[in-house]
């Protein structure tokens, strides 16, 4: 099942137990994938990948609003936010831990045959393929750095 079809359901569901947060948050992130499906040149049709790519980025987006509204003391906004970002974490694949990124890395050093820092343009690229939805950008980066400068 894609994971815009789980949304579907759970939307269903939500309707069904009448769950408003979980509700209000669904059909926040199915508007954000049927924008992505119409969008100008789009197929009609949004895959996985791209559900996964556009999921992380609301759930980016909700933990600096949550920062934000700690911030300003504004618990009743952190609530909600905290509601949100929970229903979209669910729809997301369980993000690699430190060492087991460090394992992919490694392994995508060895495959690419990088040696030095200067083969971190190589090595970024086919870690980020690999890894895309399994570990942040900037963790790959900072992981890819430390062990092409010999960490």
């Amino acid at each position: 099942m894609s994971i815009s079809e789980r949304i579907n359901n759970d939307l269903k569901e939500a309707m069904k137990s009448g769950d408003k947060p979980r509700l209000m948050a669904l059909r926040d992130i199915k508007s954000k994938l049927l924008l992505e499906m119409t969008k100008e040149g789009g197929d009609g049709g949004v895959d996985d990948s791209r559900s996964i790519a556009i999921l992380n980025k609301l759930y980016k987006q909700r933990l600096e609003s949550i920062d934000i509204y700690r911030a300003q003391q504004r618990q009743d906004l952190v609530d909600e936010e905290l509601t949100q970002a929970q229903v979209i974490k669910a729809y997301l694949p369980e993000m690699l831990d430190v060492e087991a990124l460090e394992k992919a890395v490694r392994e995508i050093i060895a495959g690419t045959g990088a040696s030095s820092p200067a083969d971190l343009g190589k090595v970024m690229g086919a870690a980020t393929k690999q890894l895309a939805d399994k570990a942040e950008g900037k963790a790959i980066a900072d992981m890819v750095k430390k062990l092409l400068a010999g960490g």
